[in-house]
């Protein structure tokens, strides 16, 4: 039995490691976008009204502690570990496409 050749366009397309790269990086685009709106939109007003603000520059946050050791303004936790985790998978699937594209032209 001969395996059937595949056309030369089929060779071009994205494959699914393309597609989860470029989904990967989108939920980390996504999500810096969330949180920087959350900073910098939602709690805009916040540091008027708090007398210890929190500041973070990566992800974006603008926090407000209160004196019980609450903190108001924060990003959710999944939203983080979406932002951190992300760009991970992001570098784990571009290392992929690069073994396998090595690979392919041995």
């Amino acid at each position: 039995m001969t395996t059937p050749q595949t056309p030369s366009g089929t060779a071009d397309r994205p494959t699914a490691l393309w597609r989860a790269f470029l989904v990967s990086s989108g939920v980390f685009l996504a999500g810096w976008a969330l949180c920087w709106v959350n900073a910098y939109v939602v709690n805009d007003d916040l540091p008027n009204a708090c007398g210890d603000e929190r500041r973070q520059s990566f992800p974006p946050e603008v926090a407000c502690a209160s004196a019980d050791g609450t903190l108001s303004g924060t990003n959710a936790g999944w939203l983080v570990a979406l932002f951190f985790a992300s760009p991970v998978v992001s570098v784990l699937l571009m290392s992929m496409l690069v073994a396998l594209a090595a690979v392919r032209r041995k």
